[in-house]
Order: structure tokens, then sequence, then C-alpha cells
């Protein structure tokens, strides 16, 4: 999802996306969903959120931050 994108769905959960980064808009998404903020935190590909929004995303910007 670009950040044009997902500046859509978090102003829909009524977040304010200025001057957020992508990786922080996510976990605020993630909140206002009732879900863990954990966007970009899961190590070796572990994960137990199976229906996550942010799954596959999730991993990739994890290897990215991590390594």
């Amino acid at each position: 999802m670009n950040m044009q994108e997902l500046r859509i769905v978090a102003k829909g959960f009524g977040i304010k996306t200025s001057r957020m980064n992508k990786l922080n808009l996510i976990r605020a998404v993630q909140v206002s969903e009732g879900n863990f903020d954990c966007f970009a935190s899961a190590l070796n590909g572990d994960c137990d959120q199976l229906k996550c929004t942010w799954r596959n995303e999730c991993f990739t910007a994890a290897k990215k931050l991590h390594f």
C-alpha cells in the first residue's frame, strides 16, 4: 500500500497523518483496528497475527530494519 492509500485508511480511523512516516502510520492504524502495533517487528519471519492486513509488507519491512 502506498502512502496516499495509507493516509486515506488512517483518516478513516481519525488519525492525523501529517509528519508520520509509513512505519508509525501503519502502527497507529493497527492500534485503531484493535491489533498490536507490531509492524516491521517480525524477526525471522515469525508472527502469530495471521489475519493482519500488513502481514506480507511487515516481513519485508522487518528485514530492511533488522538486517
